[in-house]
């Protein structure tokens, strides 16, 4: 921000300073507060932001502002103050309205205007305090949009000191600890979370257009369904049962396919019981959906054309810019098989050696991975694939056909025995969706479970449960039907060029503090 006069900015808080002593010195003005009245008012309500101002009045002339004056009732923190002389400041308030700059506006307190007690006020305020403001709009001799205070009040008071604005808030752990003030500080932060409900808005927006209803399914559940992954443990007292927080919710939103809902999503949070990491949190957001009469295909263009266009409406363009190289979702995504993919990033394999699973286990070990015993061919392409061929997959692909020892919820292919119809979607050499058409044979269904509970007694603690419920409701018939996963953490720090998953997490986990 620009102003004039003998302009001087508000002391900050200068790296290494007494916190403490400053926090004592603003409980004194507080406390002086609260000696002449109420400290915290809750009648002061805006009418204007600060976005909205600049939008409409930035481009007006001085002359213009000055001929029909606009009165202004604004709401802002403080972030910047400036004296210019001993009868006039300048400060400049900060909104909700913008991501950026537009989020902030300049005032201008004079002893003519506002008078004498709140330039007074004014310098007792202090950097962060949130103040509400009357006033008229002008333009300075630089030409920035400023409001002509009238009017000064205090709304709440900042005890704690904002961080220098030079220095920032640099600890990236402090920055997820205390999102609160990364959002205040950190345009980028600010930008970043726009950006993410503008995605999700978009989405919900998407589906709607199509015919999908919205739905909600439990997060607490007797099994654990629907993915492989540990999950949550916890205890029921009322009811005394253990319980699972959930992994995923497929097999209730496939129960409502079942009872005639043809279309259903669901914007929810699953709980996983694993590692964490720049690309894993234990709590993370999927959009799941399922349409009833369709198939893979199907779901794969669909879900093509969800994350398109959430890309679009949230950058602005469907080609992004991740890690300094760009990512087009404006063109058709790749479509390979297992083996497929392996042969285009991994070269060098013959065809006998892929199909070969003595040579794929020895192959494995090289890369420090030991198959379970009973992995078979289909499993261990796929390890040998995301070992050698996943990470390179930087353009959207489509890794399609995965074998149904590893798919126990997809629909057998009728024309490739041991394969499923099945996909998952990669960009930047990371799953970002999951999806598949529905097996709704509650035989054939059941078998597999059986399998993954084999799996789960020979060691695989990610295997599933057997649920005798879920094939109950299948034996009451459900549709053909398609559905899929989109993982929306990993697809925002694609969209939001964030190299961490908690960068695109308000309130990550994080180890306890010390």
């Amino acid at each position: 921000m620009t102003t004039e006069n003998q302009e001087q900015q508000a002391p900050a808080t200068a790296p290494g300073a007494d916190e403490n002593k400053i926090m004592a010195e603003r409980r004194a003005k507080l406390a002086a507060i609260r000696e002449k009245g109420i400290a915290f008012p809750n009648d002061f309500v805006p009418q204007h932001k600060a976005a909205d101002l600049v939008a409409t009045y930035g481009g007006k002339t001085r002359e213009e502002l000055e001929a029909e004056p606009v009165p202004v009732v604004l709401a802002g923190r403080m972030m910047l103050r400036r004296e210019a002389g001993k009868k006039a400041a300048f400060a400049t308030l900060q909104d909700s309205s913008g991501p950026a700059a537009d989020g902030r506006i300049q005032v201008y307190i004079t002893l003519d205007s506002a008078g004498e007690a709140a330039m007074e006020e004014l310098r007792s305020y202090d950097l962060g305090d949130i103040l509400g403001v009357e006033g008229t709009l002008f333009k300075t001799k630089v030409e920035e949009l400023t409001i002509k205070v009238t009017k000064l009040r205090l709304v709440a008071k900042a005890i704690r000191p904002l961080p220098d604005k030079f220095h920032g808030l640099a600890d990236q752990e402090t920055k997820y600890r205390q999102r609160y003030v990364d959002l205040i500080m950190n345009e980028e932060t600010r930008r970043t979370f726009k950006a993410r409900t503008a995605a999700m808005s978009s989405m919900r927006r998407f589906m709607e257009k199509n015919g999908f209803m919205e739905v909600e399914t439990p997060m607490l559940h007797p099994i654990p369904g629907g993915a492989a992954a540990k999950p949550f443990v916890t205890h029921h007292n009322a009811l005394d049962m253990e319980m699972y927080l959930r992994i995923a919710p497929e097999l209730y939103l496939k129960r409502l396919v079942v009872g005639g809902f043809d279309r259903v999503f669901e914007v929810n949070r699953n709980f996983r019981n694993e590692g964490v990491s720049v690309r894993h949190n234990p709590e993370f957001t999927m959009m799941e959906f399922y349409a009833a009469y369709t198939d893979y295909k199907w779901i794969m263009n669909f879900t093509e054309e969800v994350i398109r266009q959430a890309a679009i409406d949230s950058n602005g363009s469907a080609v992004l810019t991740y890690g300094g190289r760009e990512l087009d979702l404006s063109k058709p995504f790749q479509r390979l098989t297992i083996v497929e993919a392996i042969d285009k990033y991994a070269p060098g394999y013959t065809p006998e050696q892929l199909n070969d699973v003595e040579f794929i286990k020895q192959e494995l070990l090289k890369f420090g991975v030991k198959p379970f015993a009973t992995a078979g061919l289909g499993a261990l392409q796929l390890a040998l694939f995301e070992e050698t061929a996943e990470a390179l997959l930087w353009e959207p692909t489509f890794i399609i056909d995965y074998p149904v020892e590893v798919s126990p919820l997809a629909r057998a292919s009728d024309v490739r025995e041991g394969i499923t119809e099945r996909f998952e979607l990669f960009m930047v050499g990371r799953e970002i969706a999951n999806g598949f058409s529905e097996l709704n044979d509650p035989e054939d269904q059941a078998a597999r479970f059986l399998s993954q509970v084999a799996a789960k007694d020979a060691g695989d603690d990610e295997a599933m449960f057997y649920d005798a419920d879920y094939i109950r409701a299948l034996e009451y018939g459900m549709p053909p039907a398609g559905g899929c996963g989109i993982g929306i953490d990993r697809l925002m720090m694609l969209i939001t060029d964030s190299p961490n998953i908690r960068d695109v997490l308000l309130f990550p986990h994080l180890r306890k503090e010390d």
